[in-house]
């Protein structure tokens, strides 16, 4: 079986990066953990979000227009994925808000695989959860509970997937994680 080798998702293309000398800090409050700043920032909820993950790989961001509301992204997977086994299997790359993945023979059809696999934006709901989410190790098996979320901010609209099965911009979870709790911690 020819290797799977799919782009999954970009969070927002076309929007130049902002240089770190342009954005002032309390621009950063929701990256941080902190309610918005700036009167031009709003996150809406679009519905309650839970689940376990096992992660792939995790990948922080500076410099981007997202940056400001979600400080790194997490390569995970879920469902009989999760298998350490299975799991192990699994290559990535993370880029500018893309995740790549290939898996040289899924155990199921690779249509469904594609559902099994995600890129997450991940914003923290408050301090603590800001410093706990960068702790993540790829093999660590989490449970992530909080809320799928759509930004608004000045030049701005960055909206979570809803559902598990798009594929390329538009299929990340966007995702404002109010408790993190690690249930096996292993090095795949």
């Amino acid at each position: 079986m020819k290797k799977l080798v799919l782009a999954l998702c970009i969070a927002l293309g076309g929007v130049s990066a902002y240089s770190s000398d342009s954005v002032k800090s309390s621009d950063f409050n929701i990256a941080n953990g902190l309610p918005p700043a700036s009167a031009d920032q709003k996150i809406s909820v679009l519905e309650p979000f839970e689940g376990e993950f096992r992660i792939l790989g995790s990948k922080e961001y500076t410099d981007d227009p997202q940056a400001q509301f979600s400080p790194i992204d997490y390569a995970v997977t879920r469902g009989i994925f999760t298998e350490p086994e299975i799991a192990r299997q699994i290559s990535i790359n993370q880029y500018d808000r893309y995740l790549n993945w290939k898996m040289a023979k899924p155990p199921i059809h690779p249509r469904l695989a594609t559902q099994l696999v995600s890129n997450m934006h991940i914003i923290p709901a408050n301090p603590e959860i800001a410093k706990e989410i960068k702790k993540v190790q790829r093999g660590d098996l989490v449970r992530l509970e909080g809320e799928l979320v759509q930004i608004n901010a000045k030049d701005l609209v960055w909206k979570s997937a809803l559902d598990w099965n798009g594929i390329g911009d538009g299929a990340c979870k966007l995702i404002r994680v109010e408790s993190i709790e690690w249930l096996e911690k292993r090095n795949i």
